[in-house]
């Protein structure tokens, strides 16, 4: 199965993400490489921090499942190279999910949002986005959050983690019970 979770910068998808992986041992996260610098307090595990260069020579050999700039970096999807009875979880933008959704059209795509574009704001501000970075995540939200809709995404609304985290693991459990 695959499942993707996208959702705008500080929504907490990372963090959701940090919180399931240990919980659940058969989903295996797809690693995205970027080409932006690692933030402060960043996990070095937590992107394939890659050079331009070293980005633009996978795209050439056809080593993503998709790609965008955004802002003012490059970042993708590897071809993943899943283990054996394991489910793949790809952590990625709404953008990346459509092309996801292109080449697996029963993929489990979620959405996961802030609870309002304030607390989204305050997130990206403590972990240490500039002003002129929070303001063009959060201009660039409200358009992802219309994509999501667009491509049927269900939306976990992240005010408290333990709830979210509890929503992502029920709507994973749901969708391997009607695959089975």
């Amino acid at each position: 199965m695959i499942v993707v979770l996208s959702g705008p910068g500080g929504a907490g998808k990372g963090t959701i993400v940090s919180r399931l992986l240990p919980r659940n041992p058969q989903l295996w996260l797809s690693r995205s490489w970027t080409t932006r610098a690692r933030r402060p307090g960043e996990s070095p595990d937590a992107y394939v921090f890659a050079t331009r260069g070293e980005f633009e020579a996978r795209v050439a050999a056809g080593g993503f499942l998709e790609w965008v700039e955004f802002l003012d970096y490059l970042q993708g999807s590897p071809v993943p190279e899943v283990p054996q009875g394991t489910d793949v979880l790809f952590e990625i933008d709404v953008v990346g999910a459509r092309s996801i959704k292109e080449h697996f059209p029963d993929a489990l795509l979620i959405f996961v949002d802030a609870p309002s574009r304030e607390e989204q704001a305050e997130r990206l501000r403590l972990r240490g986005d500039s002003e002129d970075r929070v303001r063009q995540r959060l201009d660039k939200a409200d358009e992802e959050a219309a994509l999501a809709a667009e491509l049927g995404c269900t939306t976990v609304i992240n005010r408290d983690l333990d709830e979210a985290v509890a929503a992502v693991e029920r709507l994973i459990e749901e969708a391997r019970r009607e695959r089975q």
